[in-house]
């Protein structure tokens, strides 16, 4: 055997040895420890919106036998404060992290970074608007779902909503998820022949220059996220919203509720159980496995209109929206 091809397996040995031996040592570290701590970073962590989530995380924290810690958070979040965030979950132990990302390629280069420290997981959308940071994914396909919206509005005016006009409610413009269910609802409703009017966030703070109640008179309302049709929802069962028909996409015993009393013709439920279920599964594989590589996540969703509400399916995700 050649001197050159000896040598090289020389190396290669011994870079598998110190490969096995870092192995070891990582796992040798976290003896001590019964259970894998991860915590779990959302905005407005409170919020009923994230009832279904926050199960799904209890029940694979119960599968899996591992600590789940959601962090109480505000609704605004900066760059800076989830990095902080992150930061002092680690400090405190937690050996990964499932994170709602703020938007911005800022963020997506903090959490890249974060992730060399720790795994970390996303949920409801990419870092970044964008697949390119490389970061696992556990959401719904908010394409998708905008484009079912639409399509749910089409069906109740018979495939003709030509001279109809539309408004489009999101609590904020610059998340990927909305972009993404603004862009499908759009495509299918122009494409139609409906014209958007407006597309405002925050229609409900009483600013002039985006308040439904000083924009002009649609025919239908499409409400792209959970604080919006909750708000679309209580403000057409007080006929504020001079006779439009809501329409959104919600996932909150809230929006349920509104669609019940009528006040919303139909709800498209994400399914938020599995995002939380299947990211926090995930992160564990991570961490029990070496080189496991962490795998994106699309969940379903499903459309509910009032008079199927009470069906066997739905009442289970009623269930989960509760809890």
């Amino acid at each position: 055997m050649r001197k050159g091809k000896k040598m090289f397996i020389i190396i290669e040995a011994v870079l598998a040895v110190m490969v096995f031996l870092v192995a070891l040592a990582m796992l040798w570290e976290r003896r001590g420890r019964d259970l894998d701590k991860i915590s779990v970073i959302v905005r407005s962590s409170d919020d009923t919106q994230w009832a279904a989530f926050k199960y799904g995380l209890r029940m694979a924290a119960e599968d899996q036998r591992v600590e789940m810690f959601v962090v109480s958070t505000g609704a605004e979040l900066t760059v800076k404060e989830l990095q902080q965030m992150i930061e002092g979950e680690i400090d405190n132990g937690a050996d990964a992290v499932i994170v709602q990302p703020v938007p911005g390629t800022e963020a997506e280069e903090m959490l890249r970074r974060m992730d060399k420290r720790i795994p970390v997981m996303l949920v409801e959308y990419a870092a970044g608007g964008s697949d390119s940071s490389g970061l696992p994914v556990s959401a719904p396909d908010n394409y998708a779902m905008g484009k079912a919206l639409a399509e749910e509005l089409l069906k109740d005016y018979a495939g003709n909503v030509k001279g109809k006009t539309l408004g489009i409610l999101s609590e904020d413009t610059d998340s990927q998820a909305v972009m993404d269910r603004e862009q499908g609802f759009r495509d299918v409703a122009e494409a139609a022949g409906a014209t958007v009017s407006w597309a405002v966030s925050d229609g409900f703070s009483g600013e002039p220059s985006s308040s439904v109640e000083t924009l002009p008179r649609v025919d239908c309302v499409a409400a792209l996220d959970d604080a919006s049709l909750t708000a679309a929802g209580e403000r057409s069962l007080s006929n504020a919203l001079n006779g439009a028909l809501v329409y959104g996409i919600g996932h909150s015993t809230e929006v349920a509720y509104y669609l019940d009393t009528g006040a919303v013709e139909c709800l498209i439920v994400p399914d938020s159980f599995n995002v939380g279920y299947q990211s926090l599964t995930e992160s564990v594989k991570c961490l029990r496995n070496l080189l496991y590589r962490m795998q994106d996540t699309t969940v379903s969703h499903t459309v509910i209109r009032r008079e199927d509400l009470f069906t066997k399916e739905n009442q289970d995700i009623l269930f989960t929206m509760s809890q």
